[in-house]
């Protein structure tokens, strides 16, 4: 595993959501890998410039890794661009992520993240393009199959997310959204039964599964710094309806309703990562047509960034509930390395697993600040749970 770092200006992560507030972190004593490669390379400032000056913002982390889904590692590649479009006191950073991967096989992604912010934060524009060919192992419904009774499920997946959001509140944001996910070339192994006999599941389980629907979205987020935040929540509404008349194969909807709460351990330093971190969603299908693969299912929440230490996809069901707390503390005084541990745990249900059956995850991380003006770290992280482990890398805090 290998991890190297270029920056063309000091770039924000876009991955989860936003800069919500425009407040200022003293990091005049603080160091971050930016500064070990001037360093290094004995690059001299260039000339100071007030900050209103700058307007747009670059970053791009090559890393390798393992992808979630069981196929192998991958190169990973993360390019992200940031500006205001508005004025910095009252207007959030405006974002776009460009993160394709590759791992020199059968596997690619070509993904793009956007959240634009209008003047003074009166509008939100969300945005989800990706363009996937995605093997990976599925376990079927429930939580009855172990480890070893997974099978290998081939397809390729459009999706596109677009959502409009109009400030109604401070920090509280309401709107609408379009969805739609196609998977197509839906196939498993020549050896392994097809998957709706292997599922025992009828829906979304052909060789094709195209869901398109409206979306109700309400954002609420007070968060210092989404990539890594310090004090503050968020929450997440989304109601979505499926109709065939927008050509989805069934009629089928889903609710999906996430929490998220941020507690500094020592308010007197803010420059000091010292935090505690809770996680909470709960998402439901609420018809019995609903698309295999549109199912709640572990690491397929909006940002792919749950269940460290399960595999992705390895319990999937009509309804999820998932929790997670982690621990956030630097280990060096200059904020260059810190560490992270966490435990989550997830019910699904299925074969009347439901808040019956937990499924816990438990690991510990390393930080390595990558951008100190926006607070922005890379995460090694290795989680594990019964039967599995796994280490992941990411440029931003998993939630």
């Amino acid at each position: 595993m290998f991890v190297c770092c270029c920056s063309f200006a000091f770039g924000q992560n876009a991955g989860d959501a936003v800069i919500q507030n425009n407040k200022s972190v003293d990091t005049a004593r603080q160091i971050d890998l930016i500064d070990i490669g001037k360093a290094l390379f004995r690059i001299r400032p260039g000339k100071v410039r007030e900050k209103q000056d700058k307007k747009v913002y670059f970053s791009i982390l090559p890393i390798g890794g393992t992808v979630p889904g069981g196929t192998g590692n991958a190169l990973i590649t993360s390019t992200s661009a940031a500006m205001y479009l508005g004025p910095k006191k009252t207007t959030n950073l405006s974002t776009a992520t460009f993160t394709p991967y590759w791992n020199l096989g059968n596997r690619f992604g070509l993904p793009v993240r956007t959240n634009i912010w209008l003047t003074d934060n009166s509008w939100l524009i969300q945005g989800d393009t990706r363009f996937l060919v995605y093997p990976q192992y599925t376990w079927g419904i429930g939580d009855s199959k172990a480890e070893h009774e997974r099978t290998l499920l081939k397809y390729k997946y459009i999706r596109f997310y677009q959502n409009v959001l109009k400030r109604i509140k401070p920090y509280l944001y309401v709107g609408l959204g379009y969805n739609l996910d196609y998977r197509f070339n839906i196939n498993t192994d020549d050896s392994a039964p097809d998957l709706e006999q292997y599922s025992g599941y009828q829906y979304g389980t052909g060789k094709n599964s195209f869901s398109s629907g409206i979306s109700l979205n309400m954002v609420y987020d007070n968060r210092s710094n989404s990539s890594n935040p310090l004090p503050g929540m968020y929450g997440n509404l989304v109601y979505r309806v499926n109709p065939t008349l927008l050509g989805s194969n069934q009629n089928w909807s889903s609710l999906y309703l996430d929490v998220r709460r941020y507690i500094r351990m020592n308010p007197e330093k803010r420059s000091q990562q010292n935090t505690l971190a809770f996680w909470s969603y709960f998402w439901t299908a609420l018809n019995r047509k609903t698309p295999y693969l549109d199912l709640p299912s572990t690491g397929w929440d909006p940002f792919n960034r749950s269940a460290r230490g399960i595999d992705q996809n390895r319990y999937r069901g009509r309804t999820l509930f998932y929790a997670e707390s982690e621990y956030r503390r630097d280990i060096t005084e200059n904020g260059l390395l810190g560490f992270v541990a966490f435990v989550n745990v997830n019910t699904v249900s299925g074969s009347g697993s439901l808040f019956t059956s937990w499924k816990p995850a438990a690991g510990t991380g390393l930080r390595i600040k990558f951008n100190k003006l926006s607070n922005t770290n890379i995460g090694i992280d290795y989680g594990v749970s019964k039967g599995y482990s796994a280490v992941l890398l990411n440029l931003g805090e998993a939630f």
